[in-house]
């Protein structure tokens, strides 16, 4: 389990294996190499460094085969928010947890191309 942030500070929640929780333990994105996505498939961000999560604006509207949300966990830890770090063009902060739609564990549409 991996705790992460967004680039702007915000404690956002965990990785677990390819998977990406919200720190209130909703499943809410997963990982296809440092890209993470949504449910419905569409492009969250990505890992900048070792903890932190950005959105490339580039990559905005790109869609991925989507997933079926896994059951809320507990979570009985929390983590502070840090400092910000600085953003490179093109970049902009990741979603804060409260902004990413709760699909409630329910079967979304999966996108194949």
């Amino acid at each position: 389990m991996e705790w992460l942030w967004t680039c702007g500070g915000t404690s956002f929640g965990y990785r677990d294996g390819d998977n990406l929780w919200t720190h209130d333990g909703r499943h809410v994105g997963h990982f296809i190499g440092n890209e993470v996505y949504a449910a419905d498939g569409s492009n969250l961000g990505e890992m900048m460094g070792t903890s932190r999560l950005v959105t490339c604006k580039a990559k905005i509207g790109v869609v991925r085969n989507g997933f079926s949300p896994q059951p809320s966990r507990t979570i009985a830890t929390t983590h502070h928010d840090y400092s910000a770090y600085p953003m490179d063009n093109g970049y902009q902060d990741f979603p804060r947890p409260g902004a990413i739609p709760d699909c409630g564990g329910v079967e979304v549409p999966i996108y194949r191309p």
